[in-house]
């Protein structure tokens, strides 16, 4: 224990007097006094105090200075005890204690303190040197606990019942320490939980389980650490926090983004994420979010545009602003894009605003404001979205979005532009067009089998076998048969029509003229031609039918 006074009535001014209390036995304690004859401050003077006890009775030994009346100082200890003893039936007596405020900063404890008031709604064990919060440290529950705060203590070991006791929190600080990972399920229990700090620690590796159940967080602070992952399980898988509207893992070791996810965020969500301070690669993708946020005016762009960097890829590695990079990357300007629509059918705009819980209101292209009582096809949704319900032609044109609230204003534009025809008239002209197209192509297939796919042969006919029309006329089969059969030569024999082939030469020597009766003057005499000999030459060079 310790009590401080000054020494009047000298003529140099007051000295500072300390009193240490140390108690060895439950009835025995010893009293040091400690005066200072030189001007020393009273926080080096409480530096020096060993721990105490509550108890005591009259000091055996004691050393006083020479510069402060030994009456007086047992009279001042005397006092101040007692009053110290008070205090302690209702506060821990190394905190201080202001209504259901328990404040124990900055008072060199190793562990935190056990017996709280069960009324304490807020805990500020900053400062100090707890570095492991066991399950052991609040043996009760403390159900008017909303706010803890335990930065700065060199804490590297979170238990994993260390809040069983405390469920009611809203608000904790676990920032400026020595944490290194997040367990599964390290805040289960939390979860009413708003605002959780956890920047300026050593965090490298974050259980995607580490922050279930934490229904009601708000708040989510991690910069500053070693987090080489963007944890997109916060904001887009089926068990993100739902309302969870700032994420800052700004300055840590991020080097690629879900860009793609994160575009396709509500903007109230995409205004709390910062990402800034990170070893990001460049591309052209990275370029078009933070152009798209910063035109949007999102505060995580617009606040900290300066501190957006990327690497280059590369040998060189070099570190550029992420917003020129349509400079080093040639990347194509970003332009707000325009809702498209098809006659009939359903269309519904979003007032994407930057901040939730916001009263909507529209106007209509031509500046006219939409009604309950509007006969146009427009009709406002209960989420503030407008539906327009079959879209017309003169559904064409900006429609503009108030969002109002408490603290914030914003105005919206979408522009809206419709084709002048529907869906289901664009897909019967594609299938026309197929259907032309394959039309085309079956016709040009039957035209190469008529000209180049040799017919049925006379044997696979039907009637092979039966007698032949001797004055039947074989003008078909000659039409689709390029090269004469033996049948159709001797058929051609039998009604008496003869096929002969002459040699050119021969034409020569008889001056063009030629024995009908088959004679032919060849070297020595007359030889008449069988007509099966007239047959066999039937790949002569010169048919002649006679």
């Amino acid at each position: 224990m310790l009590a401080d006074t000054a020494a009047w009535g000298r003529p140099d001014g007051p000295r500072l007097v300390s009193f240490w209390v140390k108690c060895t036995h439950v009835s025995v304690c010893t009293l040091t006094v400690v005066s200072s004859c030189s001007p020393e401050s009273a926080t080096d003077l409480r530096r020096k105090r060993p721990e105490g006890s509550a108890r005591m009775s009259l000091p055996r030994s004691s050393s006083k200075s020479a510069c402060f009346p030994w009456d007086l100082c047992v009279l001042l200890f005397l006092v101040r005890f007692s009053a110290s003893q008070g205090s302690a039936l209702n506060c821990h007596k190394t905190c201080i204690c202001a209504s259901n405020i328990v404040s124990c900063s900055r008072m060199n404890l190793s562990a935190a303190p056990t017996a709280l008031p069960p009324y304490t709604a807020v805990l500020d064990l900053s400062f100090n040197e707890i570095a492991r919060l066991r399950a052991e440290w609040t043996p009760v529950k403390m159900p008017k606990l909303h706010s803890l705060l335990l930065s700065h203590n060199g804490l590297h070991f979170l238990s994993s019942e260390a809040f069983v006791h405390v469920t009611n929190l809203r608000y904790l600080d676990l920032s400026s320490n020595g944490l290194r990972q997040l367990d599964e399920f390290i805040f289960e229990p939390l979860a009413r939980l708003e605002v959780l700090l956890l920047y300026h620690n050593h965090i490298s590796q974050i259980d995607r389980s580490a922050f279930a159940g934490l229904n009601s967080l708000q708040k989510l602070y991690l910069s500053q650490n070693q987090v080489s992952r963007f944890p997109l399980e916060l904001v887009k898988d089926k068990n993100r926090l739902e309302k969870l509207s700032l994420l800052d893992v700004s300055s840590n070791r991020v080097k690629v983004l879900p860009v793609q996810e994160l575009q396709e965020l509500p903007a109230w969500m995409k205004n709390g994420i910062y990402f800034h301070g990170n070893p990001l690669l460049c591309d052209c993708a990275l370029y078009s979010l933070l152009a798209h946020w910063y035109i949007r005016r999102l505060n995580s762009a617009f606040d900290f545009k300066d501190d957006y960097t990327c690497v280059l890829p590369g040998t060189e590695k070099r570190t550029v602003d992420a917003f020129e990079l349509n400079v080093h990357l040639n990347c194509s300007t970003f332009k707000e894009e325009d809702e498209e629509a098809y006659l009939d059918q359903k269309l519904i705009l979003s007032c994407d605003t930057k901040h939730r819980d916001m009263t909507k209101t529209w106007v209509l292209p031509g500046n006219v404001a939409l009604s309950p009582d509007s006969n146009r096809s427009a009709v406002l949704l209960q989420d503030g979205k407008l539906q327009i319900s079959p879209v017309r032609a003169e559904d064409s044109g900006v429609y503009t979005c108030f969002a109002v609230s408490d603290a914030f204003n914003e105005t919206l534009y979408v522009v809206v532009k419709v084709h002048n025809f529907t869906l289901s008239g664009m897909g019967d002209t594609l299938n026309t067009a197929y259907t032309t197209l394959v039309g085309c192509l079956a016709s040009v297939v039957l035209v190469l089998i008529y000209l180049y796919l040799t017919p049925c042969r006379c044997f696979c006919c039907p009637g092979r076998g039966k007698g032949k029309n001797p004055h039947e006329d074989s003008i078909h089969s000659s039409m689709l048969s390029a090269t004469p059969t033996h049948e159709d030569l001797a058929s051609k024999a039998e009604l008496n029509r003869h096929v002969a082939f002459i040699d050119p030469k021969d034409l020569q020597s008889q001056n063009g003229k030629f024995n009908p009766s088959g004679e032919e003057e060849q070297g020595k005499g007359p030889r008449k031609k069988s007509v099966a000999e007239s047959i066999s030459s039937v790949f002569s060079d010169t048919p002649i039918v006679v």
